[in-house]
């Protein structure tokens, strides 16, 4: 349940799911949970092996209650397509014929497609242990299969009806990298806060004798703005760096290199002997 957002409304919409034969209860209700996690709702078992309602297949779905309250039991598969439009039979086995044999991708398109024009349509798993036979992908416009290892093709129930909810989730995304989440958006930093960043850090590793020999120094300064410039740094981040360059150069700027740490600069300690600034002072931040 981790992730679930119930003030959002329930997608709910797509193709059916049509599980001929299924035999467990729980195998049920985990493609019942595979088809909420992508927004499909319509599921239609064919003469389950166990009946219906079964409390395995609640406890199984995890929440996906809406699922399984509205699936629907049928006697023939011919029966539970009645309505559709467009058909999809999954398979793992080559079969003969003259159906066009489809990925998920291309499949999942094409129910979109058909969706987009009001034309319901179904994707057909078979049983656990063998599948479809040839008069029930018959029944189906095209075949689909995934591009699994061929020396392990078996998949489970709910990984095949998992595989095939996604594609078809991701049909009908704006891109095919979008999601539901978006982290959040930076504008690049103006120049002029990353040049005052550079300043800074190349004044700390002067001080710290970081330029050596002395002659290297314009090279090795090229070199640091080179790795500094490539990200695009936004001023939130540029901010962050040079806050930490901050809290690292707390020294005397004339102490000689490796005369203590940067902390002990005693001009920076109070009467008591305690120092007197703050690390990581927003002040510091600022250059």
């Amino acid at each position: 349940m981790a992730g679930t957002d119930r003030q959002r409304d329930l997608i709910a919409e797509g193709p059916s799911i049509v599980l001929v034969e299924p035999q467990l209860g729980e195998n049920i209700g985990m493609v019942a949970r595979a088809m909420a996690n992508f927004g499909l709702a319509d599921l239609r078992l064919v003469n389950p092996r166990d009946g219906w309602p079964n409390s395995k297949a609640q406890a199984a779905a995890s929440g996906a209650s809406h699922v399984i309250e509205r699936t629907s039991v049928h006697d023939t598969l011919a029966e539970a397509l009645a309505g559709a439009r467009y058909v999809v039979a999954t398979t793992a086995r080559q079969r003969d014929g003259f159906k066009t044999v489809l990925g998920p991708v291309e499949a999942a398109r094409r129910l979109r497609s058909m969706h987009a024009r009001s034309e319901p349509g179904a994707i057909v798993f078979g049983r656990e242990r063998f599948g479809l036979d040839n008069e029930e992908v018959g029944l189906a416009d095209d075949i689909v299969t995934f591009p699994v290892n061929p020396a392990f093709a078996s998949l489970n129930l709910a990984q095949a009806v998992l595989l095939m909810s996604y594609e078809w989730m991701k049909s009908g995304l704006a891109s095919e990298t979008a999601t539901q989440f978006a982290g959040p958006e930076f504008l690049s930093a103006p120049k002029k806060e990353l040049f005052g960043m550079f300043a800074q850090l190349e004044t700390a590793l002067e001080s710290r004798g970081y330029f050596r020999p002395p002659e290297r120094k314009p090279v090795m300064t090229e070199s640091l703005r080179a790795v500094l410039t490539r990200p695009g740094f936004s001023s939130e981040e540029i901010r962050v760096l040079r806050g930490i360059i901050s809290s690292l150069d707390r020294f005397s700027p004339a102490s000689p290199r490796g005369s203590g740490s940067p902390g002990d600069d005693p001009r920076r300690r109070s009467a008591n002997g305690q120092r007197s600034g703050k690390m990581g002072d927003a002040s510091d931040s600022d250059g």
